[in-house]
């Protein structure tokens, strides 16, 4: 089978615009109101009557026109050159809007009174319990 004839494969473009749309078989039959082994049939026809494709585009969410110009080159080119440009983003330096070092006293210094708050109810429970021994 020559390129040629792969490329204009309409069943393989449908196959591979619903597989990138993470759309089973099954859904697209019930799109369709068919069952899987009619779209398995129509993913391995070369050519599709006109009327089927628009229903098929009209299911996938896409034109007629896409899935007969679909091509996996373009995608892969479109995929690459938007990596790209999200590679030139990435590489900008985004700092502190705050010193770590304040953050880490802040936290240290809420710790010790945490401590303190600890220590004085010991003692509070303490300063009661030999009370209650006293009293006794």
């Amino acid at each position: 089978m020559s390129t040629l004839t792969k490329s204009n494969h309409i069943g393989r473009k449908i196959s591979r615009i619903r597989e990138m749309k993470d759309m089973k078989q099954e859904a697209l039959a019930q799109a369709l109101g068919t069952n899987q082994q009619a779209i398995s049939l129509m993913e391995n026809s070369e050519t599709i009557e006109e009327g089927k494709l628009i229903e098929v585009a009209k299911a996938l969410g896409v034109s007629v026109e896409a899935i007969k110009n679909f091509s996996e080159e373009a995608v892969l080119n479109i995929i690459a050159s938007t990596v790209n440009n999200h590679d030139n983003a990435a590489s900008v330096n985004y700092g502190c809007t705050f010193n770590p070092i304040d953050k880490l006293i802040e936290v240290y210094q809420e710790k010790e009174k945490l401590y303190e708050r600890l220590l004085q109810a010991e003692k509070d429970k303490v300063e009661y319990l030999e009370n209650q021994q006293k009293n006794k």
